[in-house]
């Protein structure tokens, strides 16, 4: 009967549309996305701005030379590089390397932990899990009443962790190495944004807190929060690589999903699963169609359909077997005006990019319909 099984040639996020908000390591997502099949819509939510030349960077330097703290926390392998070269460069490296020379170190991941060696530094302790969760736990278990903690920030707020030192008795030192900005062209965020409140997107990524905010910030000004928000609660899936970044999300009401380990690798095969589960599978002429984004596969074929093609097919899934009448059709079509001839031509095309064309039935001086399966008519009878 059907053919289950989908065909080699391409992968499992074919067919799909993921958007990228990412500003560092963007290309890897972005490569990563693509290589599993999904076409991806980059817009870097923010760009990352060295303080090099800072007085808050340069201030918090002379501070640890001065009084070396009793444990340093760095956070990001390119933060953590930036601060020694921005200290070199005031003539302050030697003497910032030394003090930490004597500090216990906790790198936050392996990427941390080898910049940290790079330095000459050895740290005492990372996670597994790369999460700045289980750093706090450690030191709270430990006990930081009365010692003094270098913190690199890593251009969001760290919410909590912070306070929670401070509040266990910690006297902490920020070390802000970079920030994040707005931008500098803002266009590809609002295609972005466009795509989204379109549906033209499957799921959005987001690697840091101040991304997600930013996007939410630029919907704002536009006037399409209230849209952004609604295309994020049901029909586009928002993905975050961990809980800190779904932060201004979930503010909003908003469901994300995260994956267990906080990378881009496990946040893709996230995706992998996420996205195909969500696709509508239905048992017509025959066949086993699955739609998805911006394709279907046909008995595992992967057929690229024009948008246009995409709105009549959603339409006539919603209630599969039913017959849906040109002109509700018609208002399924985007900017197609009055003019039934318009479902015509899209339905034409459509079939053609389905190359089977009985999957769709014509019923005269009615509409069209899906050719569900007899088998399936009682199960999707209230659509």
């Amino acid at each position: 009967m059907y053919q289950e099984e989908q065909r080699p040639d391409h992968g499992p996020l074919a067919g799909f549309t993921v958007g990228v908000t990412a500003a560092r390591r963007a290309d890897e997502l972005g490569a990563l996305l693509r290589r599993r099949g999904a076409a991806v819509l980059h817009a870097p939510a923010l760009r990352i701005v060295p303080l090099a030349d800072d007085g808050e960077l340069l201030a918090a330097t002379e501070d640890i030379v001065r009084r070396a703290p009793d444990v340093a926390v760095a956070t990001t392998a390119i933060g953590f590089r930036g601060w020694v070269a921005a200290a070199d460069g005031w003539g302050l490296g030697e003497d910032l390397l030394s003090r930490l020379g004597g500090v216990r170190i906790l790198a936050r991941g392996p990427k941390v932990k080898g910049a940290v060696r790079a330095a000459g530094l050895t740290e005492e302790w990372s996670p597994s899990s790369e999460s700045m969760a289980e750093v706090l736990e450690r030191l709270l278990e430990e006990g930081v009443d009365g010692l003094r903690i270098a913190v690199q920030l890593h251009g969001e707020p760290l919410p909590g962790f912070v306070e929670s030192l401070r509040e266990g008795g910690a006297e902490v030192v920020g070390v802000p190495v970079y920030r994040w900005m707005p931008p500098e062209d803002i266009a590809p965020v609002d295609r972005l944004l466009d795509a989204a409140v379109a549906r033209a997107l499957d799921a959005v990524t987001f690697t840091s807190a101040p991304a997600a905010a930013s996007l939410l910030s630029r919907a704002e000004e536009r006037g399409l929060l209230a849209e952004l928000l609604a295309a994020l609660g049901h029909d586009v899936l928002p993905a975050c690589v961990g809980p800190v970044t779904a932060l201004p999300l979930q503010a909003r009401g908003i469901d994300t999903v995260q994956p267990e380990r906080f990378r881009l690798g496990p946040l893709v095969q996230l995706l992998c699963r996420e996205l195909p589960g969500r696709a509508r599978s239905l048992p017509v002429a025959g066949h086993r169609v699955e739609i998805r984004g911006h394709a279907v596969l046909v008995d595992g074929d992967l057929r690229p359909v024009p948008p246009a093609g995409m709105s009549l097919l959603r339409a006539l899934a919603r209630r599969p077997g039913w017959v849906v009448a040109r002109s509700d059709l018609l208002r399924a079509l985007p900017g197609s005006g009055r003019d039934e001839h318009a479902v015509e031509t899209a339905m034409a095309r459509l079939r053609t990019a389905l190359g089977t064309p009985k999957l769709i039935q014509t019923v005269v001086k009615r509409g069209y319909r899906l050719a569900l399966d007899p088998a399936a008519e009682t199960k999707y009878a209230d659509g």
